[in-house]
């Protein structure tokens, strides 16, 4: 079972410092061939005050062999090439 969108954002928050508002949450089921690697809900957070991202994505994925989950929180940012500079 996923967590909760609100456990997704203390994540956010904790972990990048800034303040984090659920924008959309996405399902997502991640297949190599035929097989299901991954499946679960990408939760995608608008974030105020944070100084180089706007968005971040969290998810959280089961522990092997425990009933807990580990939860990702990672930055959306903009790739700047040198021309853009």
């Amino acid at each position: 079972m996923d967590v909760s969108a609100t456990e997704l954002k203390r994540a956010v928050e904790a972990q990048h410092g800034c303040k984090a508002t659920v924008f959309q949450s996405v399902p997502i089921k991640e297949t190599f061939g035929r097989n299901t690697v991954w499946e679960g809900v990408v939760h995608i957070f608008s974030l105020t005050g944070h100084p180089m991202a706007k968005r971040a994505y969290a998810w959280s994925s089961p522990i092997d062999g425990s009933d807990k989950r580990l939860l990702f929180a990672v930055l959306h940012r903009k790739r700047f090439s040198a021309s853009t500079l």
